[in-house]
This record gives structure tokens, sequence and C-alpha cells, in this order.
């Protein structure tokens, strides 16, 4: 590891522990030249994901899109933002057990969608209806009915 001052190879650990979020380890190392300290975090590399959208088209995983997409249906809900960051982690780790190159978008909905009905019924109909393209009042009413029999 490269000294950030001076650019030297010549570094080494001094405190390794777990990050805050249990996922990295977070270093801090010292150089020897310099005697200046700085933090590293060491991660696990995910093998890159491909995801197939409706269109067939493909694109690289981007996390911030389901964020989004949850954060839009959770929208003026009451629903804290580490129950948002949890269930995002939660979605995140399943697509990624799949160990799969490539994923379809419909899976990752249907994954979210799993996971928003387990939170919150208004956050997981909001999601559905953008997800599912609800062409009329019915097809609305119909989601509504199997959230209202469980």
């Amino acid at each position: 590891m490269k000294c950030p001052f001076c650019s030297s190879d010549n570094t080494r650990v001094i405190d390794s522990r777990p990050a805050d979020d249990n996922t990295s380890i977070r270093r801090r190392r010292m150089c020897d030249d310099c005697r200046k300290r700085f933090t590293t975090y060491e991660k696990v590399e995910t093998i890159p994901l491909i995801v197939i959208k409706k269109d067939n088209t493909r694109e690289q995983y981007d996390r911030s899109k389901i964020e989004a997409g949850i954060l839009r249906a959770c929208y003026k809900r009451p629903i804290s933002a580490d129950a948002i960051n949890q269930l995002i982690d939660d979605v995140e780790t399943e697509i990624f057990n799949h160990e799969e190159k490539e994923i379809s978008s419909s899976v990752i909905g249907e994954i979210v969608m799993d996971k928003l009905k387990d939170l919150e019924a208004v956050a997981y109909v909001r999601f559905a209806s953008v997800y599912r393209e609800f062409k009329d009042v019915n097809t609305f009413m119909n989601e509504l009915k199997k959230i209202l029999d469980k």
C-alpha cells in the first residue's frame, strides 16, 4: 500500500478491526518513511453483475437505482432511514447470493417487492404500481385485495 503523503511503498498495518457496517475491514497504517498515519478499508470484491432489462438490453448493476426506487416508494412513510438501508442491503445480498453473472430486472423487482411487503404495505403498493405497470384501477384493486387477504 502506497503512502498517500509521500508515495512510499514502505507502510505497515498497526491496527485492524471490522468497519461500522461489518462488511469491510478498517486498517490503520503507518508509513515507515514519513511516519504519518492513514486509514484504508478492505472490502470483498464482488463479481461484476449485468442486469437484463425488460427490453433485453444489458447494463451493469447499479445499487443506486434500487435505492432510488425504494426511497421513492417509502417517501413520506413512517420508515426509518436505518430500516430503508437495511432493506437495500438485504435486497443486494439476495441478488448477489444468486451467484450469477447476469440477472433479470424482473427478478430484482420481485425481490424488492417481497422485502417491501414485509416492511410497509403502502410502500409496497407504490413500488408495485410502478414495477407492474398497472394499466387500470382493477389491476390496482386486485393487488390491494391480495394484501388485505393476508
